[in-house]
């Protein structure tokens, strides 16, 4: 019958489509149009409160006729035939992203002629551009990332003149980037990216148009960067990482004065940087690593103030690093490692008051530690490893409170190691003193780094007793004491008797697990002859009890499998599926971090549960979450990592690594993972079940039903919490791919917790070289900068957690049809002013109502939202600020 219904409209809609009979059959038509739509899409409410489909969530008609003139199903996760959306003849204005929509891309959207926006990007959408798409004259903006789509860019998409936006990232597509892409005048987006196109870029793109992004990295294009992009100064985003381009960087660039980010690491490019590259003023980043670039490194870079990010790794520059850099007021990081730099450490660039990171690893630098050192007080990555700096490591060392990571490693560095890098109570990643020639005992206030996970010393002169104060070293994971002068025994510290005996070896006086022998008689003498009068009779005894066990072993073995087929073949004649009762999935690796939960866990329950929908409970952008009941009570959350994540099962061991670390991360509002499981073709994540659920439930959910009661002083503790929980992150440099509500766990006592974080050190994108496979944050989160940039920031979570606090303020959705066509949440707030509206009326009325003291702390938490969510990220505060602002409202 529904078949037969949706055959009869289709029928109406032909006939109509054939006859011009006034503006009242056009209307009847769009209207069974539409309502065709519905039926073949199953579109969420729908025809549910009024027949008036101009009304419906999406669609927006002309005010004279009533036909539809703007379709947006974005986000619904829609699937079926999307054909007859083109007989909505009138359409200017088609968003169907993000979605589950298949097969070929409909010929007939060919015939849209009115159309000038069509987005059907983050879809399934598969085979070869159609080149009916390019009938659409007056198109300027088509977007088709994030396919399935192969072949190559049809010619016949020439005849867009008007086309302004270009995205075709994230798909298969090949061969070269057509030259007539060089000749549309009107074009200022380009983005085509993560696919496999290769040849030249053409020669004259950029050279007749507006050209503001150029986005092509991840492909394999040769040939050199063409001088005519920057011909006309607008390009504010250049991005071609991981190709293969030659040649120079062209003098050229220079014109491009707005120029924000310049990235043209992983590619084959030769000679030096511009000069010119200081008449950019606005430049923001700029990363040239992995390359072959030489020269010395240009001074001129120093003009450029709001320089942020300078990374020239894994080049052949020589030189010095120019005193001027001391001028980069908001330079943050300079990464130079992996070239052939040396002199001194160059102090200058210490006076930066921003500056987070200062990676000169692996180069010729032979001056010694300033004793200054640490004068920024932002500096946590200090990177020095495999140059040949000299000298003792100054006492002064200990003032870089902040470090979270310190590699001294595979210098010429002498003297002992000073007790004052105890001091340094953040170290968390590394602390890296191998090959060098320290001599002395190990320090004892070692033991006060409480948070560190790796520590290296080897290959050095130490010497003495390994002291039992590092059992204060409570994180802990990978240790090195090899090629020393160690004495003693191994302290009896968990740690320790994990590593494998290479950690210990070479310390010729060193003795106890892991290394193999006791320390009970060092002379090793008269032990060694009792070893020898173990009795022959106790020997035999023990090889006919081994024998004894095997031949059982074996029988139990046997009997089992008997058992198994015999219950297999009655599944089959049962009609139960023989998958339902085969032998269990292996499971490649897997552990429980939390000793006392090791009873509690059972990974055949775990697997079980994931294979039931019905315990599935949230479905995010990176994983779905289950519910695992287990045998011995105990309730678990289970994240499955979705398809596309599943390369990182290739890397297990840095996987587990890093999943051991964050087991670690201590923080109160941080939901850590308790364990997790490694199968052939999935992974597991394992968390303590929360039965409050998310802040978005908490929100959306429970606020609407009779019995909410208003509590505006919880929601305001779980904005402080949420808060913190970032603000850590960031601390110990973490930036989080998807910040929303529905990240955002409540315990019993509606305490929050920030969770996903293990998703953001296992897809760990690089900045602005990597990509990763989904778009980083969820529909309504995502900051408006990563439309460009594609790079996932610590402003862009300060945007993201502002989202999460207009939330809580007004109860209101991120994205809601109520606000109008393209307005989330943020837009809506922020054009109150403009609607004639107070911030009053923006906040949930059934919590500011309540009392003056909530509407008082109410505004004052909207200000805050309301600088969180500034669209430029430079004027957001950090989450540290965001803490203390919150605070302050909470002790009025």
């Amino acid at each position: 019958m529904a078949l037969l219904s949706l055959l009869t409209t289709m029928f109406v809609v032909l006939v109509l489509s054939r006859f011009q009979l006034g503006n009242f059959q056009l209307v009847f038509n769009d209207q069974n149009v539409v309502e065709a739509i519905r039926k073949e899409l199953l579109i969420p409410g729908w025809g549910v409160n009024t027949t008036d489909f101009c009304s419906w969530a999406g669609i927006s008609c002309s005010s004279n006729n009533s036909m539809v003139e703007r379709l947006d199903l974005s986000g619904f996760r829609l699937q079926g035939n999307v054909t007859l959306i083109s007989e909505l003849k009138a359409l200017k204005w088609l968003d169907l992203s993000h979605n589950n929509f298949q097969g070929s891309i409909p010929l007939s959207f060919g015939n849209l002629s009115m159309l000038q926006y069509l987005d059907l990007s983050f879809n399934k959408f598969g085979n070869s551009i159609p080149s009916e798409l390019g009938k659409l004259k007056n198109l300027k903006a088509l977007n088709l990332s994030n396919n399935w789509l192969t072949g190559v860019v049809p010619n016949e998409l020439k005849g867009l003149e008007n086309l302004q936006d270009f995205q075709i990232s994230t798909n298969s597509l090949y061969g070269t980037i057509p030259f007539w892409v060089g000749n549309l005048t009107n074009l200022k987006v380009l983005a085509a990216y993560e696919n496999e196109f290769s040849g030249d870029i053409p020669f004259n793109l950029g050279l007749n148009s507006e050209l503001s992004l150029l986005n092509l990295h991840s492909n394999q294009l040769q040939g050199t960067i063409p001088e005519s992009i920057c011909a006309n100064g607008n390009l504010k985003f250049l991005v071609l990482t991981q190709n293969k381009l030659n040649g120079t960087i062209p003098e050229s660039i220079g014109n491009c004065k707005g120029l924000s980010s310049i990235r043209i690491g992983n590619n084959n490019l030769i000679g030096g940087v511009p000069k010119a590259v200081g008449n950019i003023s606005s430049l923001t980043y700029f990363e040239a690593d992995s390359n072959s670039l030489s020269g010395e490194i240009v001074a001129e870079f120093a003009k450029c103030s709001n320089l942020t990010l300078l990374n020239l790794a894994s080049n052949e520059f020589s030189g010095t690093i120019p005193p001027e850099f001391g001028e980069l007021n908001n330079l943050q990081e300079l990464i130079v490692s992996g070239n052939n730099l040396y002199g001194e450490i160059p102090t200058s660039v210490l006076k930066c008051k921003n500056l987070n990171k200062l990676d000169l690893s692996n180069n010729k630098f032979n001056g010694t530690i300033p004793a200054d050192i640490c004068n920024t007080s932002r500096l946590q990555y200090l990177l020095l490893g495999e140059n040949s700096i000299r000298g003792e490591i100054p006492h002064e060392i200990g003032n870089c409170v902040k470090l979270l990571e310190l590699q001294m490693g595979n210098n010429e560095l002498i003297g002992s190691i000073p007790s004052e890098i105890g001091h340094m109570k953040n170290l968390q990643i590394s602390l890296n003193l191998s090959h060098n020639h320290l001599h002395g005992q190990l320090p004892q206030d070692l033991g006060k780094l409480d948070k560190l996970v790796s520590l290296d010393v080897s290959d050095n002169q130490l010497s003495g007793n390994i002291p039992s104060a590092l059992k204060g070293m409570q994180s802990l994971i990978e240790v090195n004491f090899s090629s020393n002068r160690f004495t003693g025994p191994i302290p009896t510290f968990a740690p320790f008797q994990k590593s494998p005996n290479s950690s210990f070896l070479g310390n010729k006086g060193l003795c106890g697990d892991p290394l193999s022998g006791g320390c009970g008689d060092l002379n090793g003498y008269n032990h060694r002859i009792y070893g020898h009068k173990v009795s022959y009779r106790i020997v035999l005894a023990v090889i006919g009890s081994g024998l004894a066990v095997f031949v059982s072993v074996t029988v139990v073995v046997l009997l089992f499998m008997m058992r198994e087929n015999q219950e297999k073949a009655a599944a089959k004649e049962a009609g139960i599926a023989i998958e339902e009762t085969s032998s269990k999935p292996v499971i490649l690796a897997g552990n429980v971090f939390v000793d006392n939960l090791k009873q509690a866990i059972d990974f055949d329950a775990v697997v079980k549960a994931v294979m039931k929908d019905s315990n599935k409970t949230s479905v995010g952008t990176f994983s779905t979450v289950y519910r695992a009941d287990m045998p011995s009570g105990m309730i678990l959350s289970v994240k499955k990592l979705k398809s596309m994540d599943r390369t990182i099962i290739h890397h297990q061991s840095k996987m587990i690594r890093e999943l051991e670390k964050l087991s670690k991360l201590v923080h109160d509002n941080l939901a850590r993972p308790v364990g997790f499981g490694i199968y052939e073709d999935v992974v597991l994540l394992l968390h303590q079940y929360y039965a409050n659920g998310t802040l978005a439930q908490y929100l959306h959910t429970s606020s609407q039903e009779p019995e909410y009661k208003p509590d505006w002083p919880t929601r305001l503790a779980i904005a402080v919490g949420v808060a913190e929980g970032l603000a850590f992150l960031h601390h110990v440099a973490i930036i989080h791919l998807d910040i929303s509500s529905g990240n955002v766990l409540l315990d019993s006592n509606f305490r929050p917790l920030v969770s996903e974080v293990e998703i953001s050190r296992l897809l760990d994108p690089s900045r602005g070289t990597a990509s990763i496979s989904a778009v980083a944050g969820s529909f309504g989160y995502i900051p408006p900068e990563y439309a460009y940039t594609m790079q996932v920031t610590a402003p862009g979570n300060v945007y993201s957690y502002g989202v999460v606090l207009l939330e809580i303020l007004t109860t209101r959705l991120p994205v809601d049809e109520d606000f109008g066509e393209g307005i989330d949440l943020v837009k809506w707030v922020h054009g109150a002013p403009a609607r004639g509206e107070t911030p009053e009326q923006i906040l949930d009325a059934r919590l500011s109502t309540i009392s003056f003291s909530w509407r008082k702390e109410m505004l004052a938490a909207l200000k805050i939202a309301l600088l969180c969510t500034d669209v430029t990220p430079a004027k957001r505060p950090k989450m540290k600020k965001v803490v203390e602002m919150l605070q302050e409202i909470t002790e009025s």
